[in-house]
Formats: C-alpha cells, sequence, structure tokens
C-alpha cells in the first residue's frame, strides 16, 4: 500500500505512526506529488500530525538513542525515495523490537541507509568547507550554494556558531530557500524570481561593497601563490573539490 505524504519529516513520522496504528504492513511512503495511478495498488493519504510524529521520534530516541535517531533524519534530508523507503523498513523493525537490526548489512536496506548517510555526511562536510560569501553595502553577507543534498538544515548550527558577530544569507538555488541569519536566529526565507536573478548577478543587481572586489582579488592571489605547479594532481583535486562546486568559488573564477 502506498501512504501519500506532504514531503515533510513530520509526515514521514505520521505514516509509520499510522501503520502501527492501522497494523498495516508492507507500506511504501511516497509524496503525493510523485505519486502515479497504477491499477490495482492501494494508496492512503497520511495528514501531517506533529503530535503523533514527535511520539514516533521519541520513541525512536528511547530504543537506539538521540544520536542515531537523527540519522533518519539525515537520511530523509537525501530527497532519495529509496532511502526514504529503506529508512521506513528500519524503523518499523526497531519498534518491533529489533532494535539492533541497523547492524545487519547483510540486509539491503540496511545497507543502502548506510550508504546514503555517508554521502549526506559529505555533503555537509564540504558544504562547510566551499560556501564563500560575499558582503553587499548593507553589511549583509550572502552565498549561493546547489548540494546534492538538502543539507542546509544540517549545516544552520555551525555557522551560527562561527559567525556569530555577522548577518548572512546561505541560499540554496537548486531547492529555492536559504538560511537568514540576523545575529540574534536563523530563519528560512524564500526569495521571489526576480532577487534569485538579482543575486546570482551581484555585480549588477546587489551593491557590493566597495572592498568586496579587493578581498575577493586578495583570496585569489593567496590561492595562486600556494599552489605549487609541480606538485598539481588534478585527479586527486577533483576528488576533493568536483567541479560541479567551481561556479561558487571565488578562487576558481
Amino acid at each position: 500500500m502506498y501512504y501519500l505524504f506532504d514531503g515533510t519529516y513530520l509526515g514521514f513520522l505520521s505514516c509509520v505512526f499510522e501503520s502501527f496504528e492501522r497494523k498495516e504492513s508492507n507500506i511504501i511512503p511516497l509524496m503525493q506529488e510523485d505519486y502515479q495511478i497504477a491499477l490495482f495498488s492501494e494508496t492512503r493519504t497520511i495528514v501531517t500530525d506533529n503530535r503523533k510524529a514527535l511520539r514516533v521520534q521519541k520513541g525512536l530516541q528511547a530504543r537506539v538513542g538521540k544520536v542515531e535517531a537523527m540519522d533518519f533524519y539525515r537520511a530523509f534530508l537525501s530527497e532519495d525515495r529509496k532511502a526514504w523507503l529503506a529508512s521506513f523498513f528500519i524503523v518499523c523493525q526497531i519498534f518491533s523490537g529489533r532494535a539492533d537490526i541497523r547492524q545487519d548489512y547483510g540486509d539491503e536496506h540496511v545497507l543502502y541507509f548506510s550508504q546514503i548517510l555517508k554521502k549526506v555526511s559529505r555533503e555537509r562536510h564540504r558544504m562547510k568547507a566551499f560556501i564563500r560569501f560575499s558582503k553587499s553595502s548593507d553589511g549583509l553577507f550572502f552565498a549561493l550554494v546547489e548540494p546534492d543534498f538538502n543539507v542546509l538544515p544540517l549545516i544552520s548550527d555551525f555557522f551560527r556558531k562561527r559567525y556569530a558577530d555577522m548577518p548572512w544569507l546561505i541560499y540554496d538555488m537548486k531547492r529555492k530557500y536559504g538560511l537568514l541569519f540576523d545575529t540574534r536566529q536563523v530563519g528560512e526565507v524564500q526569495l521571489s524570481p526576480e532577487e534569485v536573478q538579482d543575486a546570482t548577478m551581484p555585480s549588477i543587481a546587489i551593491e557590493m561593497d566597495e572592498r568586496d572586489e579587493l578581498f575577493q582579488r586578495l583570496w585569489k592571489q593567496y590561492y595562486t601563490s600556494t599552489n605549487i605547479e609541480a606538485r598539481k594532481n588534478m585527479k586527486l583535486h577533483l576528488q576533493h573539490v568536483p567541479r560541479r562546486y567551481w561556479k561558487y568559488l571565488v578562487e576558481k573564477k
């Protein structure tokens, strides 16, 4: 049976709650917009219930601990539908008494779940390393990104602590939302198509801080001066800094 939900993590956890409450098995959680009508397939629309979702989350924490329970949220942010199915299977197994299910790498769901977690973690670390801020004339530091996975929620705390004394905006061009920090708290924002276009051409549409170009030039010079041509290994370099990140890296422009 297909459980159709709204695509949020709380909606996903609501699917888990409903499957146990209704005693229904062989469930496939699916976003409503992803579902394509199929003959002989049953569907049930699951309404997100925060209370039920939090009960599931607390239940997970009680059985496997807070850190491991958080892994299911990280896997969900991969936006990988196969990972969602693997997560759903593992969570149901945990609530059925198999708290150690994640050690069974012979199970295809467990193996895939482990692999996707590593990919999400790697992307999170890359975002911490590759984000480059530019400064506008009003004092806002902004950065544009296009991560493979929806990792902004996983790097929010890192940047809030690291740049606690400056306002910044990190905007995900792929998912059309960003995180805005006003030196007090972090909030989620969405830009209009016009604002997004302006942000992609800051030299034209956004009045930049007069020193920003100087800082970018100095950073490029530093990058060039520390690069030893004789030891250049492009293959290794691409493994650590894939080309898809280059367009937002000052030193690559």
